[in-house]
């Protein structure tokens, strides 16, 4: 379910079988669940061990507020149209704050829904960093009022890190767990 291709596509690197994976990969899983981002990306084990790295200290130990991070996340993830993304980050947005109403915002124009200064700002530079590689000095003289240079440095890498996120999953054609073989058997 992501850019190309309806939700039945068959992907195109299959998720790791359990009796495959390593120790790092059995440490993920017992941490989030056997998902098919983990265990697809996974077959490529030293890479993903650089990787997790990185994504988990963006999604997890990170300096940004949960709210900022998400959506900064959610927005990324609708301009690379992965459905995966969305619907992984979906629970954890509303955990951080956001409402129903502000993830389906986070869909259409920012000039559609009654966002705070604060949000507009961080949604701005994932806009941005979308449309032009790149933030605009009068949107990182604006980011710069809200965050120190720790957190600007934390915004931009997790934007970026979420797209390649995107590019992987729509590129792989990974699956939603629902769509997997045998999801939802007991």
């Amino acid at each position: 379910m992501c850019a190309d291709t309806p939700g039945n596509r068959v992907p195109r690197i299959a998720p790791l079988p359990e009796e495959q994976w390593d120790d790092v990969l059995k440490a993920v899983t017992a941490a989030t669940g056997p998902l098919n981002v983990f265990t697809t990306l996974a077959r490529h084990p030293s890479l993903f061990q650089s990787w997790i790295g990185l994504g988990s200290a963006l999604l997890m130990n990170g300096l940004l507020s949960a709210r900022d991070r998400e959506l900064a996340i959610l927005r990324t993830a609708h301009h690379r149209s992965c459905e995966y993304e969305r619907a992984h980050h979906r629970g954890l947005a509303l955990d951080a704050g956001l409402t129903e109403d502000e993830i389906a915002a986070l869909r259409r124009d920012p000039d559609d829904h009654p966002w705070s200064d604060d949000d507009r700002m961080v949604l701005a530079a994932a806009d941005e960093l979308h449309e032009r590689g790149t933030v605009t000095d009068a949107t990182w003289t604006e980011l710069s009022t809200r965050f120190g240079e720790r957190e600007l440095i934390e915004l931009v890498m997790l934007i970026g890190h979420y797209h390649m996120v995107a590019f992987a999953l729509n590129a792989l054609r990974v699956q939603g767990e629902d769509a997997a073989p045998g999801a939802g058997e007991a």
